[in-house]
């Protein structure tokens, strides 16, 4: 690891030079280029250096308890204290800006929620966690906008596919991807008698041109009339969009705008979204198909979550978090559990040594 870090330091002392130099600072592609590396290690290259100051210091306190004079052995004892909390704390901080940084973290995504079993409950569900995802994106400043919905008949979505958009959203939200069960009791259940229903969500990282390229002698478009509610025009002009890209049979339709070029924009986004994801699944599945635990794996057939209204419980199954206030996470409040998501899958990369 410190050999490691100590490459780190050269390369962000090699950086500062390269900032400093005329021709790069003429060069604003250049600049911004080494800037952004620059910028990217400092807080490792900081964290080590502290690392490096607080060791020193250590090792010289250690020196002060052979001293005859018992009032400075008994200074030296609590500094040695202090600073061994202090190292022992920069190294887990270490190990963890060491980890690699997933690409994928700053990119937008598709969110893609589904009723599952469950019938009218499941949509009706579908339609809260929906709203939920939506409060917590306007509250961190995201852009939402809708790619497609199927509305049930009682209420509440089949499926409602959208983008969100803004700073690091799939690194926020990656682990949200598994069937979140529901429990409580349906609107038209006499009886009180509570009912199990699930909702299927997918996360994708939002794919552009560059991640996946797309033949288009490989897709078929499909142009159909719009269902549901919407605007004038709506229903009224053939401008939904249905692609089909043939080699992976993947599907991906758009609806919500009027114009026919915007819907088949949208629908190939989503497309090269669900290519990218299959392709990383598969990779995954490769490099870990002798590995037996699946936590973690975004798999949309896991179980990962329960909420159960009666006892406004919330409980993710992963890593054994319950929190008893349910009324606040539907209602957006999502960040104790999107938190101990993101710890919980970083001390999991530290343990398995996935560094570089």
């Amino acid at each position: 690891m410190f050999k490691k870090l100590e490459e780190v330091e050269a390369r962000f002392e090699e950086l500062s030079r390269i900032l400093s130099d005329p021709e790069v600072l003429a060069d604003q592609s250049q600049f911004q280029k080494y800037a952004r590396e620059h910028g990217e290690i400092s807080p490792l290259v900081t964290a080590y250096r502290s690392y490096v100051e607080v060791s020193r210091e250590l090792e010289d306190n250690k020196e002060l308890l052979s001293d005859p004079d018992p009032e400075m052995k008994e200074m030296a004892r609590e500094e040695i204290k202090s600073l061994s909390a202090e190292k022992e704390k920069l190294e887990v901080e270490l190990q963890q800006l060491l980890i690699p940084k997933d690409p994928r973290d700053d990119k937008n995504v598709i969110m893609e929620i589904r009723a599952g079993t469950g019938g009218e409950e499941a949509a009706l569900f579908a339609a809260d966690l929906f709203r939920a995802y939506s409060r917590y994106a306007e509250r961190q400043g995201w852009k939402i906008s809708l790619i497609d919905e199927s509305l049930a008949d009682a209420g509440g979505f089949k499926e409602v596919i959208v983008s969100i958009s803004g700073n690091k959203v799939f690194s926020r939200m990656k682990h949200e991807s598994g069937v979140h069960r529901v429990q409580r009791v349906p609107k038209t259940e006499t009886q009180g008698r509570i009912h199990t229903s699930a909702v299927t969500v997918a996360i994708l990282p939002e794919a552009e041109e560059v991640d996946v390229e797309i033949n288009p002698s490989e897709i078929r478009v499909d142009v159909f009339r719009s269902s549901g509610c919407g605007g004038q025009s709506v229903n009224t002009t053939d401008s939904a969009v249905r692609i089909t890209h043939i080699p992976t049979g993947i599907i991906a339709s758009c609806q919500d705008e009027k114009s026919q070029h915007k819907n088949r924009a949208k629908a190939l986004v989503v497309l090269r979204s669900r290519i990218l994801a299959k392709k990383v699944e598969a990779h995954d599945a490769e490099i870990s198909k002798d590995r037996k635990s699946q936590v973690g794996s975004g798999d949309r057939s896991e179980k990962i979550r329960t909420y159960n209204f009666p006892q406004s419980r919330v409980t993710d199954h992963r890593v054994g978090l319950t929190l008893h206030k349910l009324d606040q996470i539907m209602d957006g409040d999502l960040n104790e559990i999107l938190d101990a998501m993101a710890a919980y899958f970083q001390a999991e990369e530290l343990k398995s040594g996935n560094r570089e």
